[in-house]
């Protein structure tokens, strides 16, 4: 069975557990011991040598990155429902993995690090890049059901994680009805996994 070193409180971690959990693919899930530093020191740092989570690891295949290891189960496991053999298809999911670990990265998630876990970020300017984040979000969404394609694929699960944790890093997400209908029709899927 595939593993997946895991840290439950990680949006990047659970973009994966909820891939998986949607697509009905069995991991194994390996909790790491983030505080130690256990992602740092070998096993671990031999499977990635970033030092960062999530890691997976499919018989002697290792993939690290939570966007890659979405393409990949995706590809590998999850049928083209959720990664298309066309490369169109392709490049319009992928410019959501590319928003989700930019523009995504860099404001609700950066201002949830400051606010819950205390790293050393500003988070002032995370709380104005939200704001442009989720607007542009939000005017997608007024348009469209989905991110890519009309229907739910990994860009939603590359997306959804942090936008849904948001209000951990003092993100209102009150102004953006789009976004919050895409998150229930997200959560309204069989598979859905709730938010750590």
């Amino acid at each position: 069975m595939m593993k997946l070193y895991d840290l439950e409180a990680s949006g990047n971690c659970y973009k994966v557990r909820l891939f998986a959990s949607l697509a009905n693919i069995e991991l194994e899930r390996v909790p790491v011991d983030f505080l130690s530093g256990a992602h740092k020191q070998p096993p671990l740092s031999e499977l990635n040598p970033l030092g960062q989570l999530p890691i997976l690891e499919d018989g002697k295949q290792v993939v690290r990155d939570s966007q890659a290891i979405l393409v990949y189960l995706a590809g590998v496991y999850g049928g083209l429902a959720w990664w298309p053999a066309h490369p169109q298809g392709q490049a319009e999911i992928v410019q959501w993995l590319s928003f989700a670990a930019n523009e995504v990265q860099h404001s609700v998630c950066a201002a949830r690090l400051v606010q819950k876990f205390g790293y050393d970020l500003d988070k002032s300017q995370a709380l104005e890049k939200a704001v442009v984040t989720l607007s542009l979000l939000d005017k997608h969404l007024e348009h469209n059901d989905w991110l890519a394609m009309g229907r739910p694929t990994i860009a939603d699960c590359a997306v959804y994680p942090y936008v849904v944790l948001a209000p951990e890093g003092d993100v209102d997400l009150e102004p953006y009805s789009h976004v919050a209908r895409w998150m229930r029709r997200l959560e309204a899927l069989p598979g859905y996994l709730q938010k750590p």
